[in-house]
């Protein structure tokens, strides 16, 4: 079995003569500070600053990446350590890991083995490629680095040369461990929260009424009825903004945002306290929602993210298991420039509203999100993220929504990640990708190579800075 040793241009072009271009505008940025604005890290793990448990807790449980294609290939996920809804015995840490490493190969050519060969060697100096083999050598190595104080999460973060990291947090979150953090001189870093309020859309969804009390709770304001839940959320939000927050994010099934009257709104708001709403309100509820939220955004100032065509839970013997974020949201064919005219025509040209696009259908790339940042002030292109988070896709992107924005209208690579330790790995493929990309229009001549590492260095510090309102 061959050592484990990332090759140096990996992801780097093939022709020599491109390829010593793309290295030296990588060689721009490969240093630089990761700005992360949207992503899934527990802030609570980095004040505690406790020691990782094991390789298999780090690497494996928390990562839907990987548990969902080790599950596609016959590992079942309790024994990956995925937390089950119902009592279960503890998981073997042990086992997970080896079950790991059993299925090393499955992840070839996927950016899954990119980011943990990187992590492990990069990170953690390992040089043993894991297989069943070398599944309990490699636990017992990496069990001994974690108990480490260099290995501890904050000695990470500055290790990572992290910046700013933003985290995701439901709008009842009393936020002290990001206040704790900003508090502490010993930490450096910059941990901010992001408003994400999808479970309060719905007033069909399992829960609502009691989800809306927390709400209550922790605002103060009345939510039993529309006008209150808007207050409420408005009174979140300012919170969050105190707290570090310059943006929100929301995961929504579609775009579509037409504003319900204040009386139907009203009606439906008791419906779903009543627990008598129809799918049909909840789906009209949910979409006037989404306006409300985006007018919100025009009237505070935080940049609003819009994650939209996804099917959520898509396996329900798996919900009902193991609930949700558990590898089986899938993404749905949608679209962006019909559904958001409402949005766009009361805010595209404010001054204040931001929202950037997120999409897993490529198709909206040159269709939709490319053109209307390219004409709208408000609208910004969200990179590829989750399932297209990959070398070639950020390629596609590249070239899709170049042609009709130019660059300054994109949003920065997004790690999106739960998986702590695969941040530097993910910001290093998507720096890796965009020097390929810009050596390939150096060495067609269509960009000077001083302009090609000038593009570089923004993509990576000036554009998510300004895009996030990260200051």
């Amino acid at each position: 079995m061959s050592a484990l040793r990332p090759h140096p241009d990996r992801l780097l072009p093939a022709d020599p003569a491109v390829r010593a271009v793309a290295r030296r505008l990588y060689d721009e940025v490969a240093d630089a500070p990761i700005l992360s604005p949207h992503g899934h890290v527990d802030a609570g793990m980095l004040l505690r600053d406790d020691s990782f448990p094991d390789p298999a807790t780090l690497f494996v449980t928390p990562d839907h990446y990987v548990t969902r294609l080790l599950h596609a290939n016959g590992v079942p996920l309790e024994r990956l350590g995925v937390r089950q809804k119902r009592e279960s015995a503890s998981p073997d840490s042990r086992d997970a890991w080896r079950a790991f490493c059993e299925h090393w190969d499955d992840f070839l050519a996927t950016p899954v083995r990119f980011w943990i060969e990187s992590e492990l060697h990069d990170v953690f100096g390992v040089d043993v490629q894991p297989s069943a083999a070398t599944a309990d050598e490699l636990f017992d190595q990496l069990s001994e680095r974690l108990a480490q104080p260099e290995f501890r999460p904050r000695a990470l973060f500055e290790r990572f040369r992290i910046e700013v990291l933003a985290t995701t947090d439901d709008p009842a979150d009393d936020l002290a461990a990001h206040r704790a953090l900003a508090a502490d001189p010993t930490f450096t870093g910059r941990v901010i929260p992001t408003f994400r309020p999808d479970r309060y859309l719905d007033p069909t969804a399992p829960g609502w009424a009691a989800d809306l009390d927390r709400l209550a709770a922790a605002s103060g304001v009345d939510c039993g009825t529309h006008a209150g839940f808007l207050d409420a959320l408005r009174a979140r939000r300012a919170a969050f903004a105190s707290a570090g927050a310059t943006s929100t994010d929301t995961g929504a099934p579609d775009a579509h945002c037409e504003p319900l009257s204040d009386a139907d709104a009203e009606r439906i708001h008791r419906a779903g306290l009543a627990g008598t709403a129809t799918p049909e309100q909840g789906v009209a509820y949910r979409r006037s929602m989404l306006f409300r939220l985006a007018e919100m955004s025009a009237d505070d100032g935080l940049v609003m993210q819009l994650h939209a065509g996804v099917i959520r839970n898509h396996h329900r013997p798996t919900f009902d298991a193991f609930g949700p974020d558990t590898g089986h949201d899938l993404p749905a064919p949608g679209g962006f420039t019909r559904a958001l005219t409402p949005i766009l025509e009361r805010f595209g040209t404010s001054e204040t509203f931001r929202i950037v696009l997120f999409t897993l259908d490529e198709t909206l790339f040159s269709r939709d999100i490319g053109p209307l940042a390219g004409f709208y002030p408000s609208v910004y292109a969200g990179a590829p993220w989750w399932f297209l988070d990959t070398p070639a896709a950020i390629a596609r992107y590249r070239a899709a929504v170049t042609d009709s924005a130019g660059v300054a209208k994109t949003s920065g690579f997004i790690d999106d990640t739960r998986a702590f330790c695969s941040i530097p790995a993910r910001h290093d493929m998507s720096r890796r990708a965009d020097a390929a990309w810009l050596a390939g229009l150096v060495t067609t001549h269509q960009l000077g190579e001083d302009e090609a590492a000038g593009i570089a260095r923004r993509l990576v510090d000036d554009i998510p800075r300004a895009t996030f309102r990260l200051g």
